[in-house]
This record gives structure tokens, C-alpha cells and sequence, in this order.
């Protein structure tokens, strides 16, 4: 799933939410971009922050355990000399989290008992639609066209050069007898829809210090508070693709890279 995110200046006009910062982001997000999420400060006033979009960046992500075959041959490379492969990440997707199971799943329960909460601002998201047998990219916005908040949580990072960095998730519940948002996903799987805050929700959500008040905030929309489409990608000119290139470039090269492995927990 991706989703388009807001400006700066709906940030501010639509989410109440100044921008301390600089950075800039991506309208489109993908995994791993860097996108604008809102948290409360010291003083319970919005704050908007900037964070990889996914739980856990690709560059945190723990290493592949070798099979012997694999260490044997490490170990001769090392012993010729040779350069060594570089090792494999194990596969993880957190751009979204079970809201029904946050609060034991290892990567985010210290956070979700902590309420290390956010709102992840969005006009649209994108959902797979598989009714004619073949993934359709469809489009889900609000049927008033407003921006709206998605229930998320958020954590720091350090990274190998010292700095800190932050990382997003936002929520889904199951949606197996959703009218509408079961119609997402591939056939005989669990239907998962995108969880929506309500506007008046916001403030409450971000200060929330128990798991409980939260939990009873995160809700699927109704049918006809949504509006869903047919969005395919729109073909690329040559000057978006070779950005696009060197973004996705520069992403790989950072899933690559070897960090210190820290404790993701």
C-alpha cells in the first residue's frame, strides 16, 4: 500500500500543524520515503516531523542467518582472501501495522505501551483490487475529498554516523465484512482496511498515555463516508523516471549498506 500525503501549507491550514523544518518530501510515498507525520510537543501543541515511511527502515533490518553451506563458503572466501558477498536482510513490511495485535508483536509493542503515537496525514491511498482476476491500483479518499489523519506510531533511530532519525507506521483492522474495503487484496486472504481518525479525535489520539482509550480510537470508515476508483500509474516523462532512478537508486545503496546492528528492540 502507498498513499499521497499533504504540502506544508495544508499541513498548516487543514491539520493546524507549523513545520519547524526545512526538509522537504515526496507527494507520493512508497517505503522507506521520507514523509511528514505529526506529533504533539512538550506542550501538547501539534508538531509536524519528518520520518522513513516504514516502521522499520530497510537499513535496520536484521541479517539473514547464513545456512552452513553459505558460512562455509564465507569463511573460505575470507580465507582466500577474496571480497565477501554482502549479507541479505531479512524481508519485513511495516509501512502498516495490525492494530489488533500492536500490542505483542516485538517490533512495535515497547511503542505502543509507551503511546509513542502520530497522525500520518494523507489525501489518498492506494489499495490492490483484485476482482477481475488480475491487481487493479484503486484509489481511496474520503467522499468529502478532505485530507484526513491516519492513526500511527513513530521511533527514533540511531544511526551509524550518530545522528538520530525517525521512522512511521500507520494502522489497519481487519475488514473481512467492510461493504467496501473488502473488496481490497487478493481472494481468500484477510481483508485489511486502512484505519481513519476522526477529525475531533486528533488532539485525543496524540496526548493518549493509555492503550485502551487509544485502541478505541482507531476505526474503519463507512462505506459512504468513502469514495473508491480505478487509479492507474500514469506513465512517467523521461525527466520523472531518471528522478525516480535515482531515488530508488539511493535507497537500494542504503538497504545495502552494512550498519552496525544494534538492537531493533
Amino acid at each position: 500500500m502507498n498513499y499521497v500525503t499533504v504540502c506544508r501549507q495544508l499541513a498548516f491550514e487543514w491539520f493546524r500543524t507549523p513545520m519547524e523544518m526545512n526538509e522537504d518530501w515526496r507527494e507520493e510515498m512508497y517505503r522507506d520515503y521520507q514523509g511528514l507525520f505529526i506529533v504533539h510537543d512538550e506542550h501538547r501543541q501539534r508538531k509536524g516531523m519528518v520520518g522513513s515511511y516504514g516502521f522499520v527502515p530497510q537499513r535496520h533490518r536484521p541479517f539473514k542467518k547464513l545456512t552452513k553451506e553459505e558460512e562455509a563458503k564465507l569463511q573460505q572466501a575470507r580465507a582466500e582472501g577474496k571480497a565477501l558477498p554482502k549479507p541479505k536482510r531479512i524481508a519485513m513490511d511495516t509501512m502498516n501495522a495490525r492494530a489488533e495485535e500492536v500490542g505483542s508483536k516485538v517490533n512495535y509493542k515497547r511503542f505502543w505501551l509507551a503511546q509513542h503515537l502520530c497522525i500520518v496525514p494523507a489525501l489518498t491511498v492506494f489499495e490492490p483490487n483484485w476482482e477481475t482476476g488480475v491487481h487493479e491500483r484503486w484509489a481511496l479518499e474520503l467522499a468529502s475529498k478532505e485530507p484526513f489523519g491516519l492513526p500511527g506510531m513513530w521511533r527514533t533511530w540511531e544511526e551509524e554516523d550518530g545522528t538520530i532519525t525517525n521512522s512511521f507506521t500507520h494502522f489497519t483492522l481487519n475488514a473481512d465484512d467492510h461493504p467496501l474495503l473488502k473488496r481490497f487484496h487478493r481472494p481468500n486472504e484477510e481483508k485489511r482496511g486502512v484505519a481513519i481518525l476522526r477529525p475531533e479525535h486528533y488532539d485525543d489520539w496524540l496526548s493518549s498515555k493509555n492503550p485502551e482509550f487509544a485502541r478505541a480510537l482507531i476505526e474503519l470508515y463507512r462505506p459512504e463516508e468513502l469514495n473508491a476508483y480505478a487509479a492507474p500509474k500514469a506513465k512517467t516523462t523521461a525527466s520523472e523516471a531518471v528522478e525516480l532512478e535515482q531515488e530508488d537508486t539511493q535507497v537500494q545503496r542504503a538497504t545495502e549498506a552494512e550498519p552496525q546492528q544494534g538492537s531493533l528492540f
